[in-house]
């Protein structure tokens, strides 16, 4: 019914910046907030930056000032700018989203397939 679409992962050096894109697609009548989550090798999931339809923002603590959650609701895209890369920001970055489908009453949550963001020391 929805499909997300991450990309621009890739390897950076410590220091350099990248943009992550994610594009929602399908039965969409509206999104309620779109998000990026990462999990790096054997740890949980942890929330990266989300923000709502109203334009709130939330930041995990890690990546405050440095990251940056952006959205072009019409395109049904997030992005996130990521700047001053650190080797712990290695990880599988994805992309989430609560929408609400046609045909349906409540909104759901998906989740894209994941992108890798590799950052060397």
């Amino acid at each position: 019914q929805v499909q997300l679409v991450e990309s621009g992962g890739g390897l950076v050096q410590a220091g350099g910046s990248l943009r992550l894109s994610c594009v929602a697609s399908g039965s969409i009548v509206s999104i309620k907030s779109m998000g990026w989550y990462r999990q790096a090798p054997g740890e949980q999931r942890e929330l990266v930056a989300a923000v709502t339809s109203d334009g709130s923002t939330n930041y995990g603590d890690s990546v405050k000032g440095r990251f940056a959650i952006s959205t072009d609701n019409a395109k049904n895209t997030v992005y996130l700018q990521m700047n001053n890369l650190k080797p712990e920001d290695t990880a599988v970055y994805y992309c989430s989203a609560a929408v609400l489908v046609r045909g349906l009453v409540r909104t759901y949550t998906y989740w894209g397939q994941g992108t890798q963001v590799t950052v060397s020391s």
